[in-house]
C-alpha cells in the first residue's frame, strides 16, 4: 500500500465525510434535423427533471443550455453557445468545493477532421481543449464529464485527469453517425433498473454499462453493424475501456460516482436519536464508498482489512438502528 493510500485510508476513517453538493450542467447542441433536435431535447429535459424532481438538486445548481431555450422556457437557464458554456461552467467551477460532485453531460452532434473533436454548437463550436481548460479551474476532485455526440471518442484523452470519469459515446473520432447512446444513458440514470446494487443510487459505471446494453440491442434488432462503441476513463492515463469494472482498469471511480440518490432515500426520522444513528449509518456508507476509490493503490490484503472494519461498524450501526425502531436485533 502506498504512503497516499495509507494516509487517505486514515482520514476516511477518522473523519466524518464532508456535506457533498452535486451541480449538473446539460448542454444540448446543435441538432440538424428536426427530429434529431427533438430527441436531444427530449433527453436533456428528462435528465433535468430527474435531477431537479425526485432528487431534489436545486435549480441554482442546474445549468440547462440548449439550442433554442424557447423550447423549454421554464427550464432552459440559456442558449448552447460557446460564451454561455463557458461562463456558466466557470461559475459551477468556482462555485463547486473540493468534496463536490460536477455532472457535465453533452448532447448533440460532434465532428472529427482527423485531428481535432469539437462539439457542435449555434456559433463556434467547442473542441475537447476548450472544455478541459474550463475543468482545469474547477477546485472539485468529482468530475464527471459525459459526450454523449458522435464522433466523442477523442475527448477522452483531453480529458482524462485524476478523480475525473470521462464517458463518450463513441471510441474514437472516426465514429461519426449519430449516436443512441445518450438517449439510454439519460434512462439509466433517471430510472431504477440500471441500480445493479440496489444501493438506491445509479452509478455513472451502472448507467455506462446499462446503456451500452441497450445500444447493442437496438442495433442487432435494426440487422446493422454497430457503428458507436462507448468508452468510459477513470484511471486518468487517458486511455479509455470498452469494458469497465469495479475492478478493472477504469470503473472504480465511476462506480462509486452517482447524481445522487432520490429524497424518499435520503428522508430521515423524526426521532432524535434514531435520526442521529441514520445520519452515522450513511456516513459509514460514504466512507465504505470512498474506500473503493483506493482499492487499486492499495495490497488485496490491506484493502480487505481496512473494508471490513467499515463493514463491521456499518452492521454494528445497523443492527442499533434495528433495535430502536423495534425490529429486533
Amino acid at each position: 500500500m502506498t504512503v497516499r493510500a495509507a494516509f487517505l485510508i486514515v482520514m476516511l476513517l477518522a473523519a466524518p465525510v464532508a456535506a457533498q453538493d452535486t451541480y449538473v450542467a446539460v448542454i444540448v447542441g446543435l441538432g440538424g434535423e428536426p427530429e434529431h433536435a427533438e430527441t436531444f431535447r427530449r433527453w436533456g429535459g428528462s435528465l433535468v427533471e430527474h435531477a431537479t424532481g425526485r432528487l431534489g438538486i436545486p435549480r441554482e445548481r442546474v445549468l440547462y443550455l440548449l439550442e433554442d431555450p424557447q423550447q423549454d422556457v421554464k427550464r432552459a437557464t440559456g442558449k448552447a453557445t460557446k460564451e454561455s458554456i463557458e461562463k456558466g461552467l466557470g461559475a459551477i467551477a468556482s462555485a463547486a468545493k473540493a468534496e463536490d460532485v460536477v455532472f457535465i453531460v453533452l448532447i448533440g452532434h460532434g465532428t472529427w477532421d482527423g485531428k481535432v473533436a469539437k462539439f457542435n454548437l449555434p456559433g463556434p463550436d467547442m473542441a475537447a481543449a476548450d472544455f478541459a481548460s474550463i475543468l482545469a479551474r474547477s477546485g472539485t476532485k468529482n468530475v464527471v464529464f459525459v459526450n454523449t455526440a458522435s464522433a466523442s471518442g477523442p475527448f477522452v484523452e483531453a480529458l482524462a485527469g485524476r478523480a475525473r470519469v470521462i464517458v463518450t459515446a463513441t471510441r474514437n473520432g472516426a465514429e461519426q453517425f449519430a449516436t443512441v447512446f445518450g438517449g439510454y444513458f439519460v434512462d439509466a440514470l433517471a430510472g431504477e433498473a440500471a441500480d445493479a446494487d440496489k444501493n438506491r443510487r445509479v452509478s455513472v459505471l451502472e448507467a455506462f454499462n446499462a446503456a451500452k446494453i441497450e445500444v447493442a440491442r437496438v442495433y442487432q434488432q435494426r440487422g446493422i453493424m454497430l457503428t458507436e462503441r462507448a468508452l468510459l476513463e477513470d484511471g486518468g492515463d487517458g486511455e479509455g475501456s470498452l469494458e469497465p469494472a469495479v475492478n478493472g482498469k477504469d470503473g472504480s471511480a465511476a462506480a462509486v460516482l452517482s447524481l445522487g440518490a432520490p429524497r424518499e432515500a435520503l428522508a430521515l426520522p423524526a426521532d432524535p436519536k434514531l435520526r442521529q444513528l441514520y445520519e452515522e449509518r450513511r456516513a459509514l456508507e460514504q466512507r465504505a464508498e470512498s474506500l473503493k476509490l483506493l482499492k487499486a493503490s492499495m495490497s488485496p490484503a490491506a484493502y480487505a482489512v481496512e473494508l471490513e472494519k467499515v463493514l463491521i461498524e456499518l452492521a454494528r450501526k445497523s443492527q442499533e438502528i434495528r433495535a430502536l425502531e423495534g425490529k429486533g436485533p
